[in-house]
């Protein structure tokens, strides 16, 4: 019996590890973007986004940047035809950037694969980055 409870634990492990390390993933890094600390965002282009894992079916990534500190504040994002590719070049749109006006604050990009232009969730994930 305890055999078989640590066979079944170990296999519960096994397919939950593998369903993680498939997970759809972005990344991306602040390089080159302007330092900015007056509270007033820029209206800049969208950094570089490498894509992993992206799920079957995807033919839209939606970006929206979350600032963790004032969440409330719409810095904005865009949605991007997707057919396959690694990288989400930028200029693909533009948003508010990162602009705290004091001290450091937490940002999330977020990316839903989407079916649709207008919905059809698929997919989400973030990563969040330290800004500046």
């Amino acid at each position: 019996m305890k055999f078989r409870k640590s066979l079944a634990v170990a296999c519960v492990a096994l397919l939950t590890s593998t369903a993680a390390s498939h997970a759809f993933e972005i990344n991306f890094t602040w390089d080159g973007l302007k330092l900015c600390t007056t509270g007033k965002p820029n209206r800049v282009s969208n950094p570089a986004f490498a894509v992993r894992n992206v799920p079957a079916g995807t033919k839209y990534i939606r970006f929206k940047l979350v600032d963790r500190d004032v969440p409330s504040y719409n810095h904005g994002g865009g949605v991007v035809a997707y057919s396959g590719q690694k990288v989400i070049k930028p200029g693909a749109f533009k948003y508010k950037s990162p602009c705290p006006p004091s001290g450091q604050h937490t940002y999330e990009w977020r990316a839903t694969a989407q079916s649709k232009k207008n919905g059809g969730a698929i997919a989400k994930t973030a990563k969040a980055r330290k800004y500046p």
